[in-house]
């Protein structure tokens, strides 16, 4: 079994973190498939750590030019319902979109204010599975501002904010 990997760090808030998917987040996604189900995904994605995948860009060549410098890129997809930027729950998701990719640890409310500057309007969680996710509209727009979703004791769910 290869040695786990240690991704970049931006700052120490994800010190030693390998990567490895959050199950518990994996868990909610997979039961989104209602409104109470979807409310309770993104609950867990507020509070967990994600993965922004970069690329390489500018530089397709065959043989890189010295004077030409690749640039890292954000991912974006666009189809007939939408654009979006994407981003992962864990390095495993992500290596099986495209290996080469590499992540930046990430907070949902980063991940979503990135959406439009990116030029997207949605969020595409885990594109090559196990289970994709998209986070736009109202959502996006709160989560983006600094809102996280919770749930409350009688079933209920609340926008917080703290400042």
């Amino acid at each position: 079994m290869p040695e786990p990997r240690t991704l970049a760090q931006p700052s120490a808030r994800f010190a030693g973190d390998d990567g490895a998917p959050d199950p518990l987040v994996r868990r909610a996604i997979a039961q989104a498939v209602d409104q109470t189900g979807y409310a309770r995904a993104l609950v867990a994605l507020c509070a967990s750590r994600l993965l922004l995948p970069v690329v390489a860009s500018g530089d397709e060549t065959a043989h890189p030019d010295p004077d030409r410098h690749a640039e890292m890129a954000a991912v974006t997809l666009s189809d007939d319902t939408g654009s979006y930027l994407l981003a992962f729950t864990g390095y495993d998701s992500l290596r099986a979109w495209q290996s080469d990719a590499r992540p930046v640890p990430c907070l949902l409310d980063e991940l979503c204010a990135t959406v439009g500057p990116a030029g997207a309007t949605q969020l595409l969680l885990d594109v090559a599975g196990p289970v994709p996710i998209v986070i736009g509209g109202e959502a996006l727009a709160l989560i983006a501002e600094g809102n996280a979703l919770t749930e409350l004791a009688d079933g209920s769910f609340a926008w917080l904010r703290a400042d």
